[in-house]
């Protein structure tokens, strides 16, 4: 496995629409309006024709760089004309995948938790841990993958793990490295804190997809790659189900 995952792929294919000359001076102009523009109003605009705005505005909703409605407020010719206006969310594309938004999450969910009693690196270790317990309950109660033996619990952490920016790779049948940190190059200033925050989160991941019986997760740091190396447990005696 490997390479970009599924949310980079997704904002790759939505800046590869912004390849074009006209949708991208269609998306800037949909942007810098401030207020919702019609197809109208944006083929003007751009000395187009109105159905050659429409063709590029409507990629664009498709892209998930503009979403449309019909405005309520407004008819031309007997008609509510459709509106086009930009979404609040950023498009980030990073190779290889950086995922700054969930450690942000954490470091404000940390904060917000430290007090008198609890130091905000302990804050910081328990929210992490309680963000992988959460996707891994949301994935196992998603695919239903029923009683997972080692093998089967190592392929689903690494399809998870995948899919959410770390690039793991298999050195050995047993064994799953984390190939990349997408909270780089905070880790490379902090390693110690950074690592033990993937050490943190990867174990609720297997707690919440209930592998952690199976599978060791463990800090073994090795150039280039992540901190964080998942291994069936030595003492385990389950076997791959039927």
């Amino acid at each position: 496995m490997g390479g970009v995952s599924g949310l980079e792929d997704e904002a790759l294919d939505a800046v590869a629409v912004l390849g074009e000359k006209l949708r991208r001076s269609l998306y800037t102009l949909v942007r810098d309006a401030r207020r919702p523009v019609t197809r109208d109003e944006a083929a003007d605009a751009a000395g187009i024709s109105r159905k050659l705005a429409a063709f590029h505005l409507d990629k664009l909703v498709d892209a998930g760089l503009l979403r449309s409605r019909f405005e309520s407020g407004r008819r031309v010719v007997g008609r509510k004309p459709k509106v086009y206006e930009p979404v609040e969310n950023a498009i980030q594309v990073s190779i290889p995948p950086r995922n700054y938004k969930l450690l942000a999450d954490i470091l404000v969910e940390a904060l917000l938790a430290a007090n008198a009693d609890v130091d905000a690196r302990d804050a910081t270790m328990r929210v992490s841990h309680e963000r992988g317990v959460s996707l891994g309950t949301t994935e196992r109660e998603r695919r239903r993958p029923g009683r997972l033996g080692p093998e089967r619990a190592l392929t689903l952490t690494e399809e998870i793990l995948d899919q959410h920016g770390f690039e793991p790779v298999r050195p050995a049948r047993d064994c799953l490295r984390l190939g990349n940190c997408p909270f780089h190059p905070i880790a490379a200033r902090e390693p110690e804190f950074v690592c033990g925050l993937n050490l943190a989160f990867v174990n609720g991941l297997t707690e919440g997809l209930q592998v952690e019986r199976t599978l060791d997760a463990v800090l073994s740091p090795a150039a280039g790659e992540c901190c964080v190396e998942l291994r069936h447990r030595t003492s385990a005696t389950a076997r791959e189900p039927g």
